[in-house]
């Protein structure tokens, strides 16, 4: 039986005023931390459907889940919730021990039934993100037999797809896998909704904090929990702002009025050199921008336009200037610093090559087509780049410029052209963006298979489905990174997509906070080890 570690921690004080303005403190409260981010892609926080970044940083604080990386480890799956797990001899089954003694925010104790009733709760409301965990083989008409609380304190977790066991954990460890407190959500219900309405705004976890307030594009206020697992947080309190503009967020970081500004320049960052009281920060991310292209498009489709965008982008000039700093070059489809990620970077700006491309596709100049990104530093700046190079090819571009709420839903339906976006991984396997990336086992528009990218894209990924399944099947590790490294491979050289940059995470921070972490993930973001002197 594998057993898993436990930590410990501790603190309280006043409450803030839940009023939208926030005062200018010069400094803020010693017992709070003060994060001003664009929160405009915040869209719900339910576990069964947030897929943005925010919400996803903000999941990670409110929930547990059977098993995740902790901040004082990124690298080490362990378990959340799950004190212990035991595979099957066949595989096929985990029996899973949960931590004795865990209470929900609300006061009820954590069990086994609250685990199969979030996994099922997931799977049938089928939301974008569920795509993760079906991955295990479970459907609405399953998922009741197929993960079942054998007790107050254990579930037996049955895998019904042809994946390996190490897989399910890493499955299990994403933000939709979450463990809601099923005796609060159901006093919600309203017409057999799971309490998805009333979810979409209110918090129901066991995680280091409780949900305050959420005012979309406003703020976020979070308290924390007395009885959390690890022990109270040092912080009383974080506060997440809405601020857009960078440039705002800057001044409001040197004023004292926030403790980290979360997307600085790369020039606002080295503006901060020389103030003692300010630092710039750096962390893992595995977050990628890439170009996609929709294979519905007369002449986006085509495979030499296709190959001829890796060549227009301006890798090195970009790098070297709206993205120093911030982003490194990276072209294939699982993010450097993580098993089994290709380090291959064969594509260059090259007007002369992707001219000839463009000529040899018989794409009339001026042709018009449009580019979606987000209206946000530093997208716009690279959708620009990319504009300016497409009419050097006779490609005449407008760009739409929108935030996350308008976005991805058009992504999602398949509505843009051409589109500057960004794609993280759901959990600590490659499986993750290989699934996105590389598999499509039904292109058809009905079949609704928002996240993956190859769907949105309207590409079969012909031949490559087959093989991602045949990766995540695989036990053998070294098999399996082999694997891998053709799937990347494939990508790069013919598809919908032009992998450009990797993120370097970067933010401004006082400098009298410290234990602030960030991981590769947009759900590895940890509040509760923040401290102020």
């Amino acid at each position: 039986m594998k057993l898993l570690p436990s930590l410990k921690s501790a603190s309280l004080a006043a409450i803030l005023a839940t009023s939208v303005a926030f005062p200018a403190l010069a400094e803020t409260p010693k017992d709070t931390f003060v994060i001003a981010r664009n929160t405009a892609d915040a869209i719900t926080l339910d576990p069964a459907e947030t897929f943005e970044f925010t919400g996803g940083r903000v999941l990670a604080n409110l929930y547990e889940r059977l098993f995740l990386f902790e901040p004082d480890n990124l690298t080490e799956l362990v378990g959340g919730i799950a004190e212990s797990y035991e595979f099957s001899d066949d595989g096929k089954k985990i029996t899973v021990k949960l931590r004795p003694g865990l209470t929900f925010h609300s006061g009820n104790p954590v069990t086994a039934t609250d685990v199969a009733y979030s996994l099922g709760r997931a799977i049938k409301l089928d939301k974008t993100p569920a795509f993760i965990i079906k991955q295990i083989g479970w459907t609405p008409e399953n998922v009741d037999e197929a993960v079942v609380a054998v007790d107050d304190n254990t579930v037996e977790i049955n895998i019904l797809a042809d994946i390996s066991p190490a897989l399910v954990l890493n499955l299990l460890s994403s933000s939709v896998a979450s463990i809601v407190d099923m005796k609060e959500v159901q006093k919600h219900e309203v017409d057999g909704d799971m309490g998805y309405g009333w979810l979409k705004d209110h918090a129901a976890g066991s995680g280091p904090f409780k949900l305050k307030t959420w005012k979309a594009n406003e703020l976020f206020i979070l308290e924390a929990f007395d009885d959390y697992r690890h022990g109270k947080p040092t912080m009383n309190r974080v506060v997440i702002r809405h601020v857009a503009e960078p440039s705002a967020q800057r001044l409001l970081l040197e004023k004292g009025d926030v403790d980290a500004a979360m997307e600085l320049t790369a020039d606002q960052l080295k503006g901060l050199a020389g103030n003692a009281d300010v630092s710039a920060q750096q962390y893992p991310k595995g977050y990628l921008m890439y170009l996609a292209t929709n294979m519905e498009h007369p002449v986006l489709s085509k495979p030499k336009v296709r190959e001829a965008l890796n060549y227009i982008v301006d890798y090195d000039g970009m790098v070297g200037s709206i993205l120093d700093g911030q982003y490194k070059i990276h072209q294939n489809f699982w993010p450097s610093g993580m098993w089994a990620a290709s380090m291959e970077t064969p594509y260059s700006y090259d007007m002369d090559k992707a001219k000839a491309l463009i000529a040899e596709a018989g794409v009339e100049p001026g042709t018009k087509i449009t580019i979606d990104t987000l209206n946000k530093s530093p997208f716009k700046e690279v959708a620009q780049n990319i504009q300016a190079s497409l009419k050097e090819v006779g490609i005449d571009s407008e760009i739409i410029l929108s935030d996350g709420k308008t976005l991805w839903p058009k992504y999602r339906a398949r509505k843009h052209e051409l589109i500057v976006a960004r794609w993280g991984p759901d959990y600590s396997d490659p499986h993750s963006n290989a699934d996105a990336f590389a598999h499509n086992p039904d292109n058809r528009l009905e079949a609704k298979l928002t996240g993956k990218l190859t769907w949105r894209n309207a590409w079969d990924a012909e031949g490559l489905t087959e093989l991602t399944n045949q990766a995540a099947a695989e036990s053998d590790p070294e098999v399996r990174a082999d694997i891998y490294a053709d799937l990347q491979k494939k990508v790069r050289e013919d598809s919908p997509f032009t992998i450009m940059f990797q993120a370097i995470g970067t933010f401004g921070q006082r400098a009298n906070v410290d234990g602030f972490v960030n991981g590769v993930t947009s759900d590895q973001a940890y509040y509760r080890n923040v401290t102020k002197n």
